[in-house]
Formats: C-alpha cells, structure tokens, sequence
C-alpha cells in the first residue's frame, strides 16, 4: 500500500501527478500536458478544510509542490530552511513519462524528475529546484522516486542524505538494484552515491533516520507478497527453506508458476537460500536485504546490517527519544500486502512494529510473508475475492465487483486460497506487532512531538503518524457514513508510569472535513489542501496527499465471511473508570457508552513486546444480547483503537450462537478493521463478527 506500483497496475488506476504552475490560483482546473483529460480542480485556500483539535490552528506553509514525499529542517526555532524532496513520480505509465515533457530526461524544469525545493520559515522558496537529473550522472535518477531526505545531524545539519532509484523507469528490468542512499552536496548542486546498487522491484529503497554514527533506512520488498510477478525476487536477511508451494502466475499454455523468493517463473520448490542471497544477480551481499530496516556506518558505508526484517513495506521509520517509554527504540510503520499479483491477499492491515538486534547482532524477525499482523497469512479473513490486479484475473468491465471473468474468478478461488504459504517455517521466532492499522491506509510518515506540542490531546511522549490512504486493490476499508481511513494524520498517546505495563492509544488529529479523500466529483478531484506542506501554529504539520486520476471504484464486494442478516455478540466489558459516563446496558447508540480497557503491552527486553496479563483494577461487567452494530457504533464514536476484550476461539460460534462468552481471565485485542465489523484477535485465528 504504497505508491510505487509496477507497470500491469498503470491501467487499473491512471496513476499521473499533477503538471502545475507554482503560482498557481486559489482555485484552479489544472490538468495533466501529456494526458489533457486528466484533470482536478486544485484548491490548497488557506488550510480552513483540515479540522484539528481546539487550540491548534493549520495554515498553508508552501503550495504548488510535485508529488513531495519527503522534509528536512536546518537551523534552530528563530531562524531556520526546510528542503523538501519532490519523488518525481510513482507507477510509470503514459501519463507520467518524464522522457515526454520538455527536453526529457534532463530537462531542468521536468516536473516528472525528482529534486528539492528550499523555503525560508516563511515559506518563501528561496532556492530550487536543486539536484535536477544530468546527463552525467551528477543528479537523481531520473525515473524516481527519490522518498527520503534527512540531515545527518538533523537541525543541527551535517551532510544531507537523500535515497532514490530507478524504480519507476518504463524500461523492462531497468529498476533492478537501482536503490540508492546519496548525499546532496548543497554547496555544488550534485549528488553523490554513499551506497549503490540496493533491491529495487515493488519497492525502494525509502526514509531514513540517525543514531549513534549509524544511518538507517527502510528497504522495502521487491514483491507484493513474497512471490515475483515480474519483479526482483526478494531477498532474505537470514537462511530461508522455501516451501514445496508453487504460485501461479498464468494457466497458459503454458502455466507459469514459481516460487518466492527465485525469480520470475522459476519453481524452487524445498530449496534453501543463504542469506542476503540476490536472485537477480546470484550473488550474496553481506547485510543487504529487503523487506527489511538496514543500517550502515557513517564513516564505512561497506559495513551494512539488516537492523530488523519480516516486513512487507516498513516504509515510516522513526527513532523513541531515549527518555521515550519505547527507550529509544526504532518504531517502523508498515504497509501489507494487496490484492494483485500471483499470491493475492485481501484486507491484511497496516502494523506498526518495533526493530532492533538482539546482542549477537541477529535483526528481529516479525514474519512477512507468511504472516500479516498477529495473523498467519492463510487465515480465511485475508482470502482474496478476485480483482482485476490478480494475476489469474481475466478483466471484464462488466462483471462487478472483482471485474474478471466468471471463468477466471472461479480460478483465482480455486489456485489462490487459502493462501499458500512462501517459506516453509519462520527462520526465527516471530515478534508480535505493536499495534495494527486499516488495511488500505498506507503509512507514509512517523514523528514524535516535542515537549512544546503537550496539550490536549497529545501527551508528552505523543507521536504522529500518516496514513496515505487506500489504492483501490479491495473494497474501500470503511462503508459509508463510517469515514475511511487513509489522507490524515492520527495520534498515538504512550503512559508514562514506568510502574505500569506500556500502553498506547490512538485517536484522529487532522482530517480534511470536505471528505475522506475529497474524491466528491466524477468530472474533477477535490482536495483542497492537497500538494500543500502544511503550517501550524502550536504543530508543525506535514501532510503529504496522494493525487489519483480518474474517479474512484466505490463498489463493495460481499463478504462471504458474514452470512447472518443480524448477529449479536457478548461481551465482557471492563467497567468505566469514575471520570467517564458509566456504561449503559440500553443498547441504544445513543446512550451506550462504553470506555474498554486499552490493550496493555509489556516491555521484554528479550523478545520485544508481549500482551500482558488480565487488565487489573477494573472487574469486568457482562453485557448480554447487546447488538454489535450498537458495540461497533461505540467503537467507531471512540475513535481510539486497539481495545482489550475477553474471549476465547472455543467461543466464537457461541457467540454468534447468541451465547455467552465467559472467559473473563483470557485477554485479548478488537480492532475495528472495517467499519461494520468487529475483528477480535483470539490466539491465533481472526475472527469477523458481521453485520450486512
């Protein structure tokens, strides 16, 4: 769920940036010069559609940027400069060829080409665009996207690392290793490779963060989901056994089918592959590997480490404070698999996970590709339904919701579930998630407040992240009026009282009030802060909007998990502290207010984060025959997930039963991954109670 989609994806979505002038109006129709039809209406004002809490105030700090995925600061609080990155674009496709605009490739002022823009604390561009693609090699790849862009020292500055690639080129096979970490010299205007030649395919190589004379930077996989379709294979941190599954790409004549982690078509079945293994060179490179954070020396970018992997997409990376109740710990946000490709999944959420070695040096290992989440990744929930991306997949714009052919969707059900695993056991122990996001909501930004944002609702130790929204793989991750999540920025509250297990809580912060996306218009796109780097008066705000062209599929598909017309559901419940309203067993929505106990985590040093025993303090009260689209309504009005529930897997046909669950010394986590159902975590399955 990132926007670096690979080239079979171009016609399902018509990914194009917007070409626009920086003097741009108020309120303009601007529109794409290679693809004229291709237009919005682009409307930044002065920020008055994004809604914050009271007592923060969001102003627009610079507008009339191209596709900008990354933000710098140099200086101290009176006096500073800001250096955003602009990617270049994403999916390659004719709408976005930068070889097609001016001169072409090296043209200076090619919209479709990465660079960065310099503004003073006013928001006056004062240099720019810088870095520009040369003819001799002296500036970004041309064909993007370059994503991150950091200070060494951060405000403090020191040198100024950006990474890039070629990942987005039109040219077959013309991404591969083209991953680079690069400083910007500011002083000359060129770039200059720390570390060349990392795995390029689904994704790049992407943000970066500093500590201790170490550089960090999320690598994300070269597949979708373990298997190529065409991309570089991923490539493992650790010794790895393939399981005897093969994958199926095309029923031909003649099939194609292949094993993850090998090349394109290629089976392996059983085999073993070392560590850091590159299939698409046969060559191991010692630390480098993907789906991963890796780390290299400041002053020996030769000395590479794998810092944490078994991610998808770890793609927001951000460091705790050491005084921080993570103790400085890497906090990575992570983006899940879709529906396309050979091994197609359907609504594996976001995770946010936390990275780090163990003393011998060995990266944490969380369990990418063969789990999502808390989840095995052949659990039913994740089964794909069919989509125009699935490889297996016959398009036909009549056919709805999957929009593939009857004969091709009953293949997909037939060859791509259950989901068939990629390895053929974990090659380490698997470390559990901090907490899950929406699937579909694409993290694309982490960052700790500092002490001067403590107010409410953000206390001291708060972060804030970004969820970039979904790509249109599945269905939507909300059903109407519930919003959906993706294009806002949320906030995570961590308790300070070291005397407690650690516990976190989530709520909205900054939302745009005209809608989820502003996708409001079939004939233009209205999102009137977007391509804004955004100001606030009490917060410093990035935001950074994904444009889309063409309208939006809104069409859901049924669940054939949820059967029942109307479920119901038992719940034990902890009762509300004192300062809240009590709860109410009128199952009313009006009047049921229930405050559940947040899901308590432990720290172990040894094996990352555990959920913890039964919530103290607080006996639970048994709500009976209460409806759960009542629950979920209260849920969703909370607005602030995971919630620490009492069940067990033995009881979940009783409680679709309309039967009791009563197991009250058994903890476990719902989170509300689409807005009419509630998901509870009970050991290892994923249980959906329904409404439809």
């Amino acid at each position: 769920m990132q926007l670096r989609r690979p080239l079979t994806l171009t016609a399902v979505l018509g990914v194009a940036p917007l070409v626009m002038s920086p003097i741009a109006a108020q309120a303009a129709t601007v529109s794409n010069p290679l693809c004229p039809t291709e237009a919005a209406i682009y409307a930044p004002g002065h920020a008055q559609d994004i809604v914050v809490p009271p007592g923060f105030q969001v102003s627009v700090f610079a507008k009339g940027l191209n596709m900008p995925t990354g933000i710098a600061f140099h200086g101290n609080k009176n006096n500073f400069k800001v250096y955003v990155l602009e990617s270049g674009h994403g999916v390659p496709s004719r709408c976005n060829d930068q070889t097609k605009i001016g001169s072409g490739n090296f043209d200076p002022t090619n919209p479709l080409t990465p660079d960065v823009l310099v503004f003073d604390k006013f928001g006056n561009k004062i240099a720019g665009p810088l870095f520009k693609p040369t003819a001799s090699g002296g500036g970004f790849q041309p064909a993007g996207p370059a994503v991150g862009i950091a200070f060494e020292r951060g405000f403090a500055g020191g040198r100024l690392f950006a990474t890039d690639s070629n990942q987005s080129t039109d040219t077959p096979g013309g991404n591969i290793n083209s991953s680079r970490v690069v400083i910007l010299n500011l002083a000359t205007g060129t770039v200059s490779p720390f570390i060349s030649n990392l795995p390029t395919g689904d994704h790049p190589s992407e943000q970066l963060a500093f500590k201790d004379g170490w550089i960090y930077w999320s690598q994300g996989s070269t597949t979708n989901n373990g298997v190529s379709d065409g991309e570089q294979p991923d490539i493992p941190c650790q010794p790895i056994t393939l399981s005897k599954n093969l994958f199926i790409s095309s029923l031909g004549p003649p099939v194609v089918e292949g094993s993850g982690y090998s090349p394109f078509g290629v089976p392996n079945a059983g085999a073993t592959i070392p560590a850091f293994f590159n299939g698409s060179n046969n060559q191991i490179r010692t630390g480098v590997c993907d789906g991963a954070t890796l780390r290299a020396r400041l002053n020996n970018p030769n000395v590479i480490q794998a810092y944490g992997w078994g991610h998808r997409n770890g793609y927001a990376i951000r460091f705790a404070p050491d005084d921080h109740p993570l103790a400085g710990q890497l906090l990575v946000g992570e983006d899940g698999p879709d529906e396309r490709g050979a091994r197609p999944s359907n609504g594996a959420p976001e995770v946010l996970s936390l990275d780090y070695q163990d003393p011998s040096g060995t990266p944490v290992y969380h369990g990418w590709p063969d789990r999502f989440g808390f989840l095995a990744s052949s659990q039913a929930v994740f089964n794909p339904t069919g989509g125009p991306s699935d490889a297996l997949c016959v398009f036909d714009p009549t056919n709805g919701p999957s929009f593939c052919t009857p004969a091709s969707l009953a293949n997909i059900l037939k060859f791509d579930v259950p989901i068939a695993d990629v390895l053929a056991f974990p090659p380490a122990p698997i470390v559990a998630p901090v907490a899950l996001e929406a699937a579909d909501s694409s993290f694309t930004g982490i960052d700790f407040a500092p002490k001067s944002f403590v107010r409410d609702p953000l206390q001291p130790g708060a972060a804030l992240y970004s969820p970039e929204g979904d790509f249109g793989f599945s269905p939507p991750n909300a059903t109407a009026p519930a919003p959906e999540v993706g294009h806002e920025v949320k906030l995570m509250n961590f308790n300070q009282d070291s005397n407690l297990p650690l516990q976190i809580s989530f709520q909205n912060f900054a939302r745009n009030n005209t809608g989820d996306q502003a996708f409001i218009s079939t004939t233009g796109r209205v999102r009137p802060s977007d391509q804004s780097a955004v100001r606030a008066r009490r917060v410093r705000l990035r935001r950074r909007l994904r444009r889309r062209a063409g309208p939006r599929r809104r069409t859901r598909r049924p669940d054939p998990f949820c059967r029942s017309a109307e479920l119901r559901l038992d719940l034990l419940l902890p009762v509300a502290p004192p300062r809240r309203a009590p709860l109410s067993k009128d199952p009313r929505p009006d009047t049921f207010q229930p405050f559940p106990e947040p899901c308590l985590l432990r720290r172990d040093v040894a094996n990352g984060l555990s959920v913890s025993a039964v919530p103290t303090s607080r006996s639970p009260t048994l709500l009976r025959r209460t409806r759960i689209r009542h629950v979920h309504r209260a849920l969703v009005r909370r607005r602030s997930e995971p919630v620490g529930v009492f069940a067990m897997r033995q009881h979940a046909q009783a409680a679709v039963g309309r039967q009791t669950i009563n197991a009250r010394a058994i903890p476990k986590v719902v989170v509300t991954l689409r807005p009419r159902d509630l998901a509870l975590v009970i050991g290892a399955a994923l249980v959906r109670v329904c409404v439809q």
